[in-house]
Parts: structure tokens; C-alpha cells; sequence
């Protein structure tokens, strides 16, 4: 069994368990891919809530026994919406059910998975008129993240009564479409919403990112914060790609990063304005440097999931096996 397969075998084992022992809020910064990812490699924020479910895509509720909670991001142009949450299972893989997920998968696979969760689910939120509009892929961000992207997951503890403040203030605010790339993007609501868990915890990086909100910012900022209150036992994992022949997802990058990496930027603002390419360059060495991968757990067997995430059941198979050896 390859690696990425083994990894999907062990979330399954992590979400049929029912409960997550270490944290209960989880950070999910996913790569860039495809045209737009091609441009704009700074990929995708969202934040997962165990504890919380959703009653509509745009209305919010506790979870009940068995419920495994919403993945919720502001995204562009669906429905008029500002954001919206999905029960983390379908927003992962398209399905409901985890022994449904493909092994391998091609583009029309995905297609045919999504399609059915959003004529199941979504048909109010994405009828077919939209679907069959020019320019309307938007919406296929809203399942089967996996199929297109690897995910890292950032997680860290928080209370239930944060969970019922969260739900008050989505469900009485105002839901209506608010995205700006620049200053109320995807990261901008992951900033907002871990920060009603953790204040000042995200912040927006002037020096690497020119104070554009960036998920790699977010996820550098809540490791950097984790770093100095371990009470949050901020615990990091990475969800891989399910293999298939869809391109594979890229390296996730700041704003500074983009310009310099990338010599399709690099080229030209070095040539007509070098001085900016000099500060660009020093903002990213000095600030922008972050690699999400480092001290991540692959999701690699289900042993090791629940290893990382359920450690009483870890140590109760340990002290089983230590009272089954013989005495010598």
C-alpha cells in the first residue's frame, strides 16, 4: 500500500473515532494548484471545527453524538455568500462515507463525486443554472479538497463555550459576499476566526506579505504562537493528495515569496525596478521564510493516527502488552 493511500486509511481511523483527544480547532492551509494557483501560489485557508456542524451551509449549530464538524472559509462568488461550512468528510473527499473515497482518481471521477454531493446537498447553494454558466468553478472548492490539493492541518485546544460564541456570532451576523483578495480573503477569515479562539494569535506579516493576509502567514503566525503558550499543545499533520492523474498541488508561498521565486515575477520587476526587487528579496528572507512541512506528521497508517491522536488508547495497547508477556 503507497503512502498517500496508507495516509487516507489512517484519517478514516482518526474521524471514525468520533472525538479528537489533543485539539479541538484545526488550521487548514492547503497548497496552490491549477491556473489560478499557478498565478497566485498563495493557496487556501480554513478552519475546521470538530464540535461544531452546520444546519445549512450558512447557519451553524453544536454537533450531536457521531457528528464529526464543518470546515468553514469565506470564498468568492458562491451564491452570494460570504462563507461557508461543509461537513469536513465531503469537503476532504466528496463523499460521505470514507470507504467511498477512490484509491486512485481521475479528473471525471472527481467531477462525478462532486456533482453528486452538490445535487444531494448543495442544489439550493449550487443549482444547475450556475453550474452550467461560463466561469462558475468556483464552487467545486467546496468538496473533495484532497483530489486537488495536499493539506496542512494545524491544530490546537480550545473550550466549548468559544465553539457557542463562534456559532453566535456567524448565525447573527451578516452573511453576504465580502471577498477582497487584498485585505478580506480566505486567510483574513481563518485570522478572524482563530483569533476568537487564541486573540492576537494570526497576525498580517508587513515585511514578508505587505499586510495582505496569506494562509502561509496564518500558519506561521499560530506556529510562532504556539511556540511561546504550550498550553495549547498546537499539534501539526499533513493530509496528502489522493494520487490519480489531476496535477499535483504546489508548494504554498507568501506574497514576497511569489515575486521572488517565481521568475515569471522575478524577471521582469528585476529588470524595470531593481531597488524593489532588493527589498522584496530581503522582506522574504527576514520574514517571509516559513516551511509548513517541517515538524508535520504525515498521516502515514492508522496506527500512527491514532497514536498521535488518541495516546490513552496507545498506552492502554502497551500496558495489554506488557501484562501478556511472560514473567521471566
Amino acid at each position: 500500500m503507497t503512502a498517500p493511500i496508507q495516509a487516507t486509511v489512517a484519517l478514516a481511523a482518526f474521524f471514525l473515532c468520533g472525538t479528537v483527544a489533543f485539539g479541538d480547532v484545526v488550521l487548514f492551509v492547503s497548497e496552490p494548484y491549477g491556473g489560478f494557483g499557478h498565478m497566485n501560489p498563495t493557496g487556501h485557508a480554513a478552519v475546521y471545527l470538530p464540535r461544531v456542524c452546520a444546519a445549512t451551509p450558512t447557519s451553524l449549530r453544536r454537533c450531536e453524538p457521531g457528528e464529526l464538524g464543518v470546515v468553514i472559509s469565506r470564498y468568492h462568488r458562491i451564491a452570494g455568500y460570504d462563507w461557508i461550512a461543509i461537513p469536513v468528510i465531503p469537503y476532504l473527499y466528496a463523499v460521505e462515507d470514507l470507504t467511498q473515497v477512490p484509491a486512485f482518481a481521475d479528473p471525471a471521477t472527481v467531477l462525478r463525486l462532486r456533482d453528486a454531493y452538490r445535487r444531494t446537498h448543495l442544489i439550493d447553494l449550487v443549482p444547475d443554472e450556475t453550474v452550467r454558466k461560463k466561469n462558475s468553478r468556483g464552487w467545486v472548492q467546496l468538496v473533495g479538497a484532497a483530489f486537488d490539493r495536499r493539506i496542512y492541518a494545524f491544530q490546537f485546544l480550545s473550550t466549548v463555550e468559544q465553539d457557542d460564541e463562534l456559532i453566535r456570532i456567524l448565525n447573527s451576523g451578516k452573511n453576504r459576499r465580502r471577498f477582497n483578495i487584498l485585505y478580506r480573503n480566505c486567510a483574513d477569515f481563518a485570522r478572524t476566526t482563530v483569533n476568537l479562539y487564541l486573540p492576537k494569535a494570526l497576525r498580517r506579516s508587513i515585511l514578508a506579505d505587505a499586510a495582505i493576509m496569506t494562509p502561509k502567514q496564518a500558519a506561521k503566525s499560530l506556529v510562532s504562537y504556539g511556540r511561546k503558550h504550550p498550553e495549547i499543545n498546537l499539534t501539526r499533520w499533513i493530509i496528502p493528495q489522493i494520487p490519480g492523474s489531476k496535477p499535483r498541488s504546489k508548494p504554498v508561498r507568501g506574497v514576497f515569496e511569489s515575486l521572488v521565486r517565481s521568475k515569471k515575477y522575478a524577471v521582469p520587476l528585476t529588470v524595470f525596478q531593481p531597488f524593489a526587487t532588493g527589498g522584496v528579496a530581503a522582506g522574504y528572507v527576514f520574514r517571509g521564510r516559513f516551511d509548513p512541512k517541517r515538524d508535520a506528521e504525515p498521516l502515514s497508517s492508522p496506527l500512527a493516527v491514532r497514536s498521535a491522536f488518541f495516546p490513552s488508547l496507545a498506552s492502554a495497547d502497551t500496558q495489554d502488552q506488557t501484562n501478556e508477556s511472560p514473567n521471566n
